[in-house]
């Protein structure tokens, strides 16, 4: 199992968009922009929280730079569960689930 990543959610001027703060950084010194209906072909923790943050309903858009996520959103749209999704990156299963194939270590 991956460790979770801290999540800070720093609320704007704009109801339209929210940002995060991360406890590690996924893009070292690059930035990455990613939008709705963009196809993303990458496999680097970036390009996965993208994907998983434009299936979401109302994410327009995701800029990922270091350790800060900001999200735009469609009008209307709200951010709640976002923060979960970027605090879940690096976990590969759930605590209380087996994964198939995975034996746990033994001492």
């Amino acid at each position: 199992m991956g460790q979770p990543i801290t999540v800070t959610e720093k609320r704007g001027a704009r109801s339209d968009v929210a940002r995060f703060d991360l406890n590690r950084s996924l893009t070292g010194m690059g930035h990455e922009r990613y939008r709705a209906g963009q196809e993303i072909i990458g496999h680097r923790p970036a390009d996965e929280l993208a994907r998983r943050l434009l299936a979401q309903p109302g994410v327009e858009s995701v800029h990922i730079y270091s350790n800060v996520v900001t999200v735009h959103l469609q009008p209307g749209a709200s951010a709640p569960g976002l923060g979960e999704i970027i605090h879940e990156l690096f976990v590969h299963y759930d605590h209380d689930e087996q994964a198939e194939g995975v034996t746990p270590a033994t001492e």
